[in-house]
């Protein structure tokens, strides 16, 4: 018990006893003082650097561990409490800084603006203070003189470049990034427009802001002011590639002839080209690399990269044996020595594995994965294997496969877990598949990943009330998981059951993620369900064009057949049957409606 107490003291104590480091003269210890509490109308009457003389009585010593106990136990919200009143009644800034870290440990944004407002008021010429005050000002929607606020801070601050940077990381806080800009833009006095880093700053507050022609005018300004910035060249390739892609590309071209050795910009270039599909145009930037820097390896893998984005397979297996070859020397050399060259041979071999899926030779991409002897892939390498074994219809070298793995983790257990179940699930043996996870799910108990896929192995089986149990204890352990939402939601719309309800879990998910195909899709099927034909065919087209799968052909499909727009739905269906001929959702749905295509 005195060995914890001692731990607590020094811990928390620690607070009051040591001086904060960003003061510029030491402070005695409040231990070694004696005064009376000072009446909160002289707070603000310390001078810079000084700290109250507070006598530490039993009564503080036992509030301070109180809280901090609290903490430990994740009551954040009593902790703030009670150090926010030690911080007001002893004026002790440092108090207000640990109720201020409680109240944002805990996600109480009001309690932390509260304790930041205090930590101020107390330490009014802490930097860390007033900007963490103003942050969360802003990210709470109150501008009010924020703009004027930044200003005064950057006109008064000797260090420029770093007032610049804080008033940049508060106004990127604020939830709406129009308003955010024009704060920005209004806080940067006309002195310091001169500097790069304020125009990179208006840069990127710009293109938060949604508006990419502004981004990349800033961005170009920053370029002038400083031709050798890499960051501000970065910049005018990805902004301006929103507005005018080909001449953001060719502007980029020229400015690497001009500045060669500009490596990070070069294989952003290239990883954007090869976006474009123009894959010589990134292969000559690549061999230009390799020319000024012949000794630079990992090039070697760029260029191999590029080659398999391109599909010229052969090309880009004897640059991955090359660099494998590099990678073995490395090792050889540096028996004794940290190095990376395992890790980087795997990864090389990784990606000739997928060469070979990509080819449809699974035994060479076995052959590779066997090859692999770095212990940081060495499991993930295993598993891919069982999984490439249950491919060929080999499920017993799959079983055997997973059964030699010894998990180090709970999520290696997870993942063992996952992969036995989904191979019996695929070999079409459902039973296993669920005892599997069931068992996984009573020795991890609080994961989601595993309780998701049992809960969608019930609900194949038609055990909804399993299904449904399962859907809502994923959500209570995981409140931001929107794949749980979207399951429930989209199962009580497909069985026409608890559609208010199925209603609220799909907003919610569609929230989270309002660009997942798999969301839409519910959400159209919901409205279609609910008679909202309009409304179904505008998600369900959504969906359908970032998602062209069969499942959506036949939701898209069925909601144009009841608009009675029969020939649409015939082609949607067709199309749907191309990419995957025996899908039982389209199956299913033609047969209802009697509908044959040849």
């Amino acid at each position: 018990m005195k060995r914890i107490l001692v731990v607590l003291i020094a811990a928390s104590i620690g607070v009051l006893a040591q001086p904060d480091p960003v003061r510029a003269q030491a402070v005695a210890p409040l231990l070694m003082r004696e005064a009376p509490v000072l009446d909160p109308a002289e707070q603000v009457q310390l001078r810079p650097g000084e700290l109250p003389a507070v006598r530490l009585t039993s009564d503080i010593l036992y509030r301070i561990l109180t809280a901090e106990i609290a903490a430990q136990r994740f009551a954040f919200d009593t902790a703030s409490e009670l150090m926010y009143a030690l911080a007001r009644e002893t004026s002790d800034p440092r108090l207000a800084k640990r109720a201020f870290q409680f109240a944002m440990a805990g996600r109480d944004l009001s309690g932390a603006l509260r304790a930041a407002r205090q930590w101020v008021l107390l330490s009014p010429n802490d930097p860390d203070a007033v900007a963490s005050s103003l942050a969360l000002a802003a990210s709470s929607g109150q501008t009010a003189g924020l703009a004027g606020n930044l200003r005064s801070r950057i006109e008064r601050d000797s260090n420029k470049e770093r007032a610049i940077a804080q008033a940049a990381s508060i106004v990127a806080k604020m939830s709406d990034k129009r308003v955010a800009y024009q704060v920005l833009d209004q806080a940067l006095p006309e002195s310091v427009r001169g500097i790069p880093l304020a125009q990179l700053a208006l840069s990127d507050a710009a293109w938060e802001a949604d508006d990419p022609v502004q981004a990349l005018e800033s961005a170009r300004a920053a370029l002038e002011l400083a031709p050798q910035s890499e960051m501000a060249a970065q910049r005018v390739l990805e902004y301006g590639l929103r507005v005018d892609s080909r001449a953001a590309i060719r502007e980029t071209e020229a400015y690497v002839e001009r500045h060669p050795d500009m490596r990070r910009l070069r294989l952003l270039l290239v990883n954007r080209l090869v976006g474009r599909h123009e894959f010589d145009a990134a292969l000559a930037q690549v061999e230009a690399m390799r020319r000024r820097a012949p000794e630079d390896f990992d090039l070697i893998y760029t260029e191999a990269e590029v080659n398999v984005r391109a599909e010229r397979y052969e090309r880009a297996k004897a640059l991955l044996n090359q660099y494998i070859d590099v990678q073995e020397q490395r090792g050889n050399a540096l028996p004794d020595k940290a190095t990376t060259a395992g890790g980087d041979a795997s990864d090389a071999r990784l990606l000739l594995v997928q060469i070979a899926e990509k080819e449809g030779d699974t035994d060479e991409a076995i052959r590779q994965l066997d090859l692999i002897v770095e212990p940081g892939v060495g499991f993930q390498a295993q598993v891919h294997k069982a999984v490439l074994y249950s491919r060929k219809g080999d499920l017993e070298a799959a079983r055997r496969t997973l059964g030699e793995l010894s998990p180090q983790d709970d999520d290696e257990r997870t993942v063992l877990a996952l992969t036995t179940a989904s191979i019996y699930r695929d070999s079409g043996r459902s039973e296993q598949a669920i005892a599997v996870l069931e068992q996984a799910d009573a020795d991890l108990p609080d994961t989601a990943e595993l309780k998701y896929d049992l809960a969608m192995l019930y609900e194949r089986q038609g055990r909804y009330d399993d299904f449904e149990r399962l859907m809502r204890r994923i959500i209570e352990l995981s409140p931001d998981n929107a794949n749980a939402y979207n399951s429930l939601g989209y199962t009580f719309a497909d069985r026409n059951v608890n559609l208010d309800e199925a209603e609220e879990l799909l907003e919610r998910a569609l929230e989270l993620e309002p660009d997942n195909p798999y969301i839409l899709d519910s959400v159209g099927w919901y409205l279609y369900r609910t008679g909202d034909y309009v409304g179904a065919l505008e998600y369900l087209r959504r969906s359908w064009h970032q998602l062209p799968s069969a499942e959506v052909a036949a939701h898209l499909g069925e909601v144009l057949w009841a608009m009675q727009r029969k020939a649409e739905a015939r082609d949607i269906w067709k199309q749907g049957l191309e990419k995957e001929p025996d899908n039982e959702v389209l199956q299913k749905t033609l047969k209802r409606f009697g509908v044959r295509l040849k």
